[in-house]
């Protein structure tokens, strides 16, 4: 079968690697332009996609700012892709570019669809504390996530897993559950089935609103806000008129020794990290990412005079 990937982030390498790996003719690579990086930004930064197709000797890699046009379809129609697998890629495809292959075009999603369509299912199943998610194999149609399921594979979240952690293992989970289902496909054996669309929940594109922590809520929400951003983009919060990010939460009962405490106020600080009091309780934090410096542990930013006891995050 000859297959067209479509993808960019680390989360798609995986499957890249499975369809070659597993003998499938990958026959291109479309992914996002190179870009640049640092702080200067006169680097350019290719995607990972684009170094795994590399390493894989996967040609052409295509890499348009957008994948429409004329002459866009030109050069998909010389690849003559029999199927077009669509993992983390990034932008919208049209209709002409869903229904170019022969068998159409199918996406690797990371949630056990309908639950959690959109751009941030990961980090959506550790906020919201689910005990499960999983990675959906699915048609692709022109409504958002909305397309036939062809195969689902579940996976647990554990009680302190972080972004990071999760990501890598849907990854893992999507990369066999991608070579399943084209294996199916490939022998006409696929079975495909509706969405129950009313069922459906959203998790949409994360901003800067969205990262920023609520200390006014219970410490569980809160350790599995700062769980779903770390290690990047980091859960958000204010000290002194600066952005400071945290990392490593863990909820506990604490909430200081004597007086009323302010939610958001740090209210003990030692090896393991400080104490933030929440609506609820307190979260322990490990690590920050104060503006412009380092992800550093709290106890060398407290040397550093960065935070005391008494002070009050989200202001």
């Amino acid at each position: 079968m000859r297959v067209l990937f479509w993808g960019t982030s680390e989360f798609a390498v995986p499957s890249l690697r499975s369809l070659a790996g597993e003998g499938f003719e990958v026959v291109g690579v479309v992914t996002q332009p190179d870009r640049a990086t640092g702080r200067s930004r006169s680097r350019l930064t290719p995607p990972p996609v684009k170094v795994a197709a590399l390493d894989e000797g996967i040609e052409p890699v295509l890499q348009p700012e957008t994948p429409r046009g004329e002459d866009f379809l030109s050069e998909l129609r010389v690849l003559e892709p029999d199927l077009s697998v669509v993992v983390a890629y990034g932008h919208l495809l049209i209709d002409d570019v869903i229904a170019l292959p022969r068998l159409g075009t199918i996406n690797v999603h990371a949630s056990l669809l309908p639950k959690l369509r959109g751009a941030a299912p990961i980090r959506a199943a550790i906020r919201e504390g689910l005990n499960e998610t999983g990675v959906t194999i699915m048609r692709m149609v022109k409504a958002l996530d909305a397309g036939p399921i062809i195969l689902q594979a579940r996976a647990p979240v554990e009680p302190d897993e972080t972004y990071g952690e999760l990501h890598l293992r849907l990854s893992e989970l999507g990369a066999l559950a991608l070579v399943e289902a084209v294996t199916l496909l490939e022998l006409g054996q696929a079975s495909e089935r509706e969405q129950h669309h009313d069922s459906a929940t959203y998790a949409p594109k994360i901003d800067r609103e969205a990262a920023t922590i609520r200390w006014n809520e219970g410490n569980s929400v809160v350790a599995r806000h700062v769980r779903a951003f770390d290690p990047v983009p980091g859960a958000l919060t204010r000290l002194r008129d600066s952005d400071v990010k945290l990392f490593g939460a863990r909820p506990t009962d604490i909430a200081g020794d004597e007086g009323d405490v302010a939610y958001g106020q740090v209210i003990a600080i030692d090896a393991e990290g400080m104490l933030v009091a929440c609506g609820d309780g307190a979260v322990r934090i490990a690590d920050v990412q104060p503006a412009g410096k380092r992800r550093m542990p709290v106890t060398e930013w407290s040397r550093g005079r960065g935070v005391h006891i008494g002070d009050r995050f989200g202001e």
